[in-house]
C-alpha cells in the first residue's frame, strides 16, 4: 500500500481517528452526532422487540422470524430506495424516512402502554423499520460526499463507523437495563425521542437535490424524472473498480461468516454457555470498534484497492485460525482481528464508492451497498451452517477462512486496476 506523499508531519505520526470532518463540517458535525443517538436508539428497540416477542410467545423460533421480517424489506427496498435517493431532494428523504421510524417507535410504545401485546403487530412495525431505514441510508450516505471535500470522506466514514458498531454494541445493553427496569415502553419512548436529534440535523441541512451529470452514458437531462435501478446496475456492471468493492466484501461475508456457529463453538470448543456465546458475538465488534478509534494510519494511504484486498485476506485468516484455536482467549482475538479488518474494508470500500461515483449514483451504489451488508452475511450463516452439518464446525470455519483468503487472491489477479486505483486520480 502506497502511502500518500504530501501527508504532513501530524498526519504521519496519528493513530487514532481524524476528527477533521468534525471540525471543519457543522453540517455534518449535526448529522453524525444525530446518526449516534439514533443507533444507540434503534439497538435498544431491537433488543426490546426481540424480550417482548419471547415473553408473548416464549418461542425462539418466533424471536428468529424478527430477522426475516427486517432482512426482505431491506433487500427489495434497498435498491428502490437508493433510486429515490437519486431522483428527489435526499434532505427531504432524510427527514420522511426518520419520521416514520420515529412514528413507528411511538406505536410502539403506545401499543405496550396499553397493553396490546401481539405477535403479528410487532413483525408489521419491524419490517415497516426496515423500509425506512432501506430509504434513509441511501439518502443519508449520499448526503455526505456533499458536505465534506474529497480528502476528508475517508476519516468521515472511519467516524460513522465508530458510530455504527457502538450504538449496536451500547444500544441492546442498554435496551436490556430499560426493560429490566422501566419495561417496554420506555425503551421505545426513549428511541422515538433520540430521532429529534437525527430530525434537527437534516432539518439544518440545504437542499440535496442529485447532480445530473449523465453518468449512465444517458443524456444529463435535468429533467429526467426517474432514477431507474436497473440504469445503476448497469452502470455498476461497467464499472470494474466499484464493482470489485462489492465482489471482495462477498469473499468475506459469504465464504468466511461463522457467526451462526457461536452457540455450538462456545459449547464444543470451549466448554461454554450462553455468556461463552455472548463474549464470541461481541469480540467482532468490539475490534471494528477499535477499527474506527485507530483509523488515524488510514490516511497515510493511497492506493485504496490494495488496502481492501489486504484487510479482506486478513479476515479471512483471522477467521482460519479461530477455527483452528481452542484456546478462548486466542479465539475472541482473532475473532476482534476480523472485526478491525472489516471495518478497514468498509471505510476504504465506502470511500471509494463516494469518490468515484457520480452524485447521481451514489444513491442506487447506496442501495446495492445495504443489499450486499444484509445479504451477503445471510448467506454466510446458511453457508456455515450447511457446511457444519455436513462436516463439522471446524471444517466450515476454517475452511471458510482458508475459501475467502484463495478468492481474494484470485480477484486481485484478476483486478488489476483495481490493485492500482489512486485515491488521487479515482476511477470508477
Amino acid at each position: 500500500m502506497t502511502t500518500t506523499p504530501q501527508a504532513t508531519e501530524p498526519e504521519q505520526r496519528r493513530v487514532f481517528a481524524d476528527l477533521t470532518p468534525l471540525r471543519t463540517s457543522a453540517d455534518y458535525r449535526r448529522l453524525w452526532f444525530g446518526n449516534s443517538v439514533t443507533w444507540v436508539g434503534q439497538g435498544m428497540t431491537t433488543l426490546a422487540i426481540s424480550l417482548q416477542i419471547y415473553d408473548i410467545t416464549r418461542s425462539p423460533f418466533s424471536v428468529g422470524l424478527v430477522g426475516l421480517f427486517s432482512l426482505v424489506p431491506l433487500v427489495v427496498f434497498g435498491l428502490y430506495g437508493g433510486a429515490i435517493a437519486d431522483t428527489v431532494d435526499r434532505r427531504k428523504l432524510g427527514l420522511a424516512s426518520a419520521s416514520g421510524s420515529a412514528a413507528l417507535s411511538i406505536a410502539l410504545a403506545g401499543a405496550a402502554f396499553a397493553g396490546f401485546h401481539h405477535v403479528w403487530f410487532l413483525y408489521g412495525i419491524v419490517a415497516l423499520q426496515a423500509v425506512c431505514a432501506a430509504l434513509n441510508a441511501p439518502a443519508r450516505s449520499s448526503m455526505i460526499p456533499r458536505l465534506l471535500p474529497p480528502e476528508q470522506l475517508r476519516a468521515a466514514n472511519a467516524l460513522n463507523s465508530m458510530t455504527t458498531t457502538f450504538g449496536t454494541l451500547v444500544g441492546p445493553s442498554l435496551g436490556g437495563v430499560i426493560v429490566g427496569l422501566a419495561g417496554y415502553q420506555t425503551a421505545y419512548l426513549i428511541d422515538a425521542m433520540a430521532f429529534s436529534a437525527s430530525l434537527y440535523a437534516m432539518w439544518r441541512l440545504p437542499s440535496m437535490l442529485p447532480e445530473r451529470t449523465g453518468a449512465t452514458g444517458a443524456p444529463p437531462a435535468e429533467g429526467r424524472g426517474r432514477a431507474s435501478v436497473l440504469d445503476g446496475l448497469r452502470f455498476l456492471a461497467t464499472r470494474p473498480n466499484l464493482r470489485m468493492t462489492f465482489l471482495s466484501d462477498f469473499c468475506a461475508m459469504i465464504l468466511a461468516h461463522p457467526r451462526a456457529l457461536f452457540p455450538a463453538v462456545a459449547v464444543l470448543w470451549y466448554d461454554g454457555d450462553a455468556k461463552t456465546t455472548g463474549l464470541l458475538v461481541a469480540a467482532p465488534a468490539f475490534g471494528a470498534l477499535l477499527g474506527g478509534v485507530l483509523s488515524g494510519w488510514q490516511g497515510r494511504i493511497r492506493h485504496h484497492g490494495q488496502a481492501i484486498l489486504l484487510a479482506v485476506a486478513a479476515w479471512g485468516t483471522a477467521i482460519a485460525v479461530f477455527g483452528l484455536t481452542r484456546n478462548l482467549w486466542l479465539g475472541l482475538l482473532m475473532l476482534a482481528l476480523a472485526g478491525y479488518s472489516d471495518t478497514v474494508s468498509m471505510i476504504f470500500r465506502n470511500t471509494m464508492m463516494q469518490v468515484a461515483a457520480p452524485d447521481e449514483m451514489r444513491g442506487r451504489l447506496q442501495g446495492v451497498f445495504i443489499v450486499v451488508v444484509a445479504g451477503g452475511p445471510r448467506l454466510g450463516d446458511f453457508l456455515a451452517g450447511s457446511v457444519a452439518d455436513l462436516t463439522s464446525p471446524a471444517v466450515a470455519v476454517t475452511g471458510g477462512g482458508i475459501a475467502c483468503v484463495l478468492a481474494i487472491g484470485a480477484l486481485a489477479l484478476y483486478g488489476r486496476g483495481f490493485r492500482r486505483y489512486d485515491a488521487l486520480d479515482p476511477t470508477p
